[in-house]
């Protein structure tokens, strides 16, 4: 499908010479007179809607991408750090390739605010940027007020989230190597929605290893506040029966309400305290702050709501937003390859519009997120998802995806090409 709107918006983007395009915003940093999109946010959407902007408009819609981080570090895979199967320099990729071989403009600085009025973004650094088209894609931001005690100093240098890959990932590796062989690790999961469903449920499998490995009388608890496990169920328990029986226990039901940093103690809102020798605390979650700054977290002030159709916000015109940060359709998972998808969607929308033309209007994506069992084994689960008109929603197509009957070394390495793979369309 995606090669298919590729084409037709090439296509009709060879028409664009003889149509013309809209005049672009006065105020821009990107070169060139054509229209111009800023994208916020370099993550797999923003990234990937950067790229694909260029190639569907054949490079007459300028973009610029701002992005604080030198480069793009992947969260799928990084639980592998986590376990001590790939190092972080394994999932961390330049941006170089989306300026030199596609002509986006990168903008190293920090998105403070958007004036819709004016289209413009203001910077940390103190510039702003004028744009025609703005797409926000900030992944996730934390809802620290949730947990108290974590507002005390230095309490989130100390119990990590390793939420957002990166620092946090590589600290968290360090403690469990720090952690005497005899302690637990202690995860907690927050309500859903929250990025990867099954990301906390491989953690734990990837933490297990390790101790199975080289600390065979250490335990992971798993502390999850929703009722049951949110992905791929059954083949997550007979991977912790099969390989880390009395070492994984899981405890559904418990939503952490406090955290005391300065004891280790996690608090629940009707269990007892619990004190681990390393806690790994996932908060729960929203848009990320500048999409909440800018209004656009419709939904309970957390998530985005948008048109399906463009991932045009509802509450700002000219602005779309893509990712972890929106408002799912049912579901539909908040993971990697699903914020690919968005990308590339909103893009083709994108261009559109520039052009002065309708949107596609029938988007279907696809999902597949893979999750490491053993530091070889691998399940996977998979879905198609169509835009209903009459319900405006991407719903799943009936009969589509799946999980895995088993887990396998051969999903592994299917595992390891989705991840090569993914990269290089997003940022190559």
């Amino acid at each position: 499908m995606q090669r298919r709107h590729f084409v037709q918006t090439v296509a009709a983007g060879s028409a664009l010479g003889s149509l013309g395009l809209l005049g672009g915003c006065a105020s821009t940093t990107a070169g060139g007179s054509g229209p111009h999109v800023v994208v916020i946010g370099g993550g797999y959407a923003g990234a990937t809607a950067a790229k694909y902007t260029r190639l569907f408009s054949e490079g007459k819609v300028r973009v610029t991408l701002i992005e604080p981080n030198a480069q793009f570090i992947s969260c799928p895979i990084s639980n592998l750090v986590i376990g001590g199967i790939k190092q972080i320099a394994d999932i961390t990729i330049p941006y170089d390739n989306l300026e030199k071989r596609h002509g986006v403009k990168i903008v190293r600085d920090r998105a403070t605010a958007i004036d819709p009025e004016k289209r413009v973004v203001k910077l940390a650094g103190g510039g702003e940027i004028g744009y025609d088209r703005l797409i926000v894609s900030p992944g996730i931001d934390f809802m620290w007020e949730t947990l108290p005690g974590m507002a005390k100093p230095g309490a989130q240098d100390k119990v990590l989230h390793a939420w957002k890959a990166g620092p946090q990932t590589v600290a968290l590796r360090k403690q469990l190597e720090d952690m005497p062989d005899g302690g637990v690790y202690a995860l907690s999961i927050p309500l859903a929605p929250y990025r990867c469903p099954p990301g906390p449920y491989e953690r734990a499998c990837m933490v297990a290893h390790y101790f199975k490995k080289a600390k065979p009388k250490s335990k992971v608890i798993i502390f999850d506040a929703n009722d049951d496990i949110q992905s791929k169920k059954a083949l997550f328990l007979k991977a912790w029966d099969e390989h880390y029986k009395g070492i994984i226990e899981y405890r559904p039901k418990h939503r952490v309400v406090d955290v005391d940093a300065a004891t280790n103690t996690l608090k629940f809102e009707f269990n007892d305290d619990f004190k681990g020798a390393v806690l790994n605390v996932v908060p729960n979650m929203r848009a990320g702050d500048i999409a909440v700054q800018a209004g656009l977290a419709t939904a309970n002030k957390r998530w985005c709501e948008v048109d399906f159709l463009t991932f045009e916000s509802k509450a700002v015109k000219n602005v779309h937003v893509l990712g972890d940060a929106i408002q799912i359709a049912p579901a539909m998972p908040k993971s990697g390859h699903m914020a690919n998808q968005h990308g590339k969607t909103c893009a083709a929308a994108v261009v559109s519009l520039l052009m002065g033309k309708e949107p596609p209007k029938t988007p279907l994506y696809a999902n597949t997120c893979y999750s490491f069992v053993t530091d070889e084994d691998v399940v996977h689960v998979a879905s198609v998802h169509r835009y209903d008109p009459e319900k405006k929603t991407m719903l799943t197509v009936p009969g589509s995806g799946g999980v895995s009957a088993r887990a396998s070394e051969l999903e592994g390495r299917y595992a390891l090409a989705w991840a090569r793979n993914i990269w290089a369309d997003t940022l190559a």
